[in-house]
């Protein structure tokens, strides 16, 4: 028997900060209370914050498909630096997760090389049957993503952003009437159906030439983000589904979600620090590192988020970490492919977006509570309490981090958030009682829902 105790730290608890002790018995908590009697390892963290590890809901791992650009041991290198202790991964690796098999092989895959806890998504195309996604989610899926206006290569097995293309190897985008036929079989399995909210007509409306940070805002309106969650909310309202609104970037948008969930809609909404920290005159200063869709749009827009994040419209912090190789990043604009890194960044900036709001324990709630009850995990991960893996963040409030390309542990070193500077700095990041900050084997474990099907 293991028995750690954490001694002395400011522990983020469900009725808010506390002074207290962690007891930690073979990777679970099993004590949460001031002065506790010494068991085991006593480990020192007074004037620390111990917070929950976090969750990031929206991860791309790049494995299988372009482990050049990142792999699974990449990944949850990086998550682990950076206090993330379960990374949800989306299903449009190649070959894209949409099967129990695909699932299966894949979540194989991960368990080899992963250094933190991982679940799937797994992937809805225009051509998905209830009984897969029935497979899916019995293999573990810890929801559904469906990404509107993106095709899908029959014999690539890939997810692709291709218009205007007469190609008769790629199947049509998931539409809305895809949404339509299957929200009711994902209501059925309670899971989260999430969306890439960007409407492909609207899209086509505005195509043109990508050559310069102009161009691209000119082809991504928000008018494209606020109709697709018009749409999609209004099947998810009739169908009973929980609808999950992924990498909101406009006030538009946030606009369209509040009014659905005004009228009842079960909706969740998320951002990311780049949509929170920037806007697109950050472009002359960031450079090509900031290409990602949906792109970083105004100040008006990133007003609105943080101000929807402050309100709890807002409730997730994710990062949609897409990276590819500096290299990659270097290319004339027109052809840098879109994405950046983050999860080594999501908890350091959401306290320091936290602290600037007047309440630093806003971050854990963002970036570990509510990502886990997302998805189903709020039984286990999410929350420092007895019962619940000892997945904590050792956090020091008076210390702080400069986001450096050289101590980045993903493949792309060079991201959106290169340069910053935050007031916090991170110590130390336990999975399950055991320390993975700074390097660790492959120990992660594939994560579950507690479904309730009904």
């Amino acid at each position: 028997m293991t028995e750690l105790l954490f001694r002395g730290g400011t522990v983020h608890t469900a009725d808010g900060p506390k002074q207290a002790d962690v007891h930690v018995t073979d990777g679970v908590i099993t004590r949460v209370e001031q002065r506790l009697p010494v068991q085991g390892r006593v480990i020192d963290v007074s004037g620390m914050y111990v917070l929950p590890g976090g969750v990031d809901v929206h991860v791309h791992s790049r494995d299988p498909g372009f482990p050049d650009k990142e792999d699974f041991a990449s990944l949850t290198a990086a998550a682990a630096a950076g206090g993330i202790t379960v990374v949800l991964d989306m299903p449009n690796t190649v070959p894209a997760v949409d099967t129990a098999g695909m699932l299966e092989s894949k979540a194989a895959m991960a368990r080899s090389k992963a250094r933190v806890d991982f679940g799937l998504w797994g992937l809805i195309r225009s051509s998905t049957k209830t009984d897969q996604l029935e497979a899916m989610a019995a293999a573990g899926a810890i929801g559904f993503k469906a990404y509107l206006a993106y095709s899908f290569s029959v014999s690539r097995k890939q997810v692709l952003y291709s218009p205007g293309t007469d190609d008769p190897d790629l199947e049509p985008p998931a539409d809305y009437g895809t949404l339509a036929q299957l929200a009711p079989a994902v209501a059925h399995l309670g899971l989260p159906l999430a969306i890439h909210a960007e409407d492909p007509t609207v899209l086509a409306a505005f195509r043109r030439p990508i050559s310069s940070y102009e161009d691209l805002l000119a082809s991504r309106p928000p008018e494209a983000e606020a109709v697709a969650v018009s749409a999609a909310a209004a099947v998810a309202r009739e169908s009973g589904a929980h609808l999950h609104i992924a990498h909101l970037s406009s006030s538009l948008g946030l606009q369209a979600a509040e009014d659905a969930m005004r009228i009842g809609t079960t909706l969740t909404l998320e951002t990311c620090p780049q949509f929170l920290l920037l806007t697109s005159d950050d472009f002359d200063r960031v450079g090509s590192a900031m290409k990602m869709l949906p792109p970083i749009r105004t100040a008006a827009d990133r007003e609105a988020l943080v101000d929807g994040l402050e309100r709890g419209a807002i409730t997730i912090v994710g990062t949609d970490h897409a990276p590819h190789t500096d290299e990659e990043k270097s290319l004339p604009f027109e052809d840098v492919p879109a994405g950046s890194p983050g999860v080594q960044t999501l908890y350091l900036s959401c306290l320091q977006i936290a602290k600037d709001l007047g309440d630093v324990w806003l971050a854990p709630r963002w970036v570990s509570e509510a990502p886990a009850r997302l998805v189903g995990l709020e039984g286990h991960k999410g929350a420092i309490a007895p019962g619940f893996d000892a997945d904590l963040v050792i956090v020091d409030p008076k210390a702080k981090t400069r986001v450096h390309a050289e101590q980045m542990r993903s493949r792309q070193r060079h991201g959106v958030l290169e340069g910053m500077d935050f007031d916090f700095a991170i110590k130390d990041v336990y999975l399950r009682g055991e320390s993975v900050a700074n390097g660790a084997p492959a120990r992660g474990r594939m994560v579950r829902p507690a479904m309730v099907v009904g």
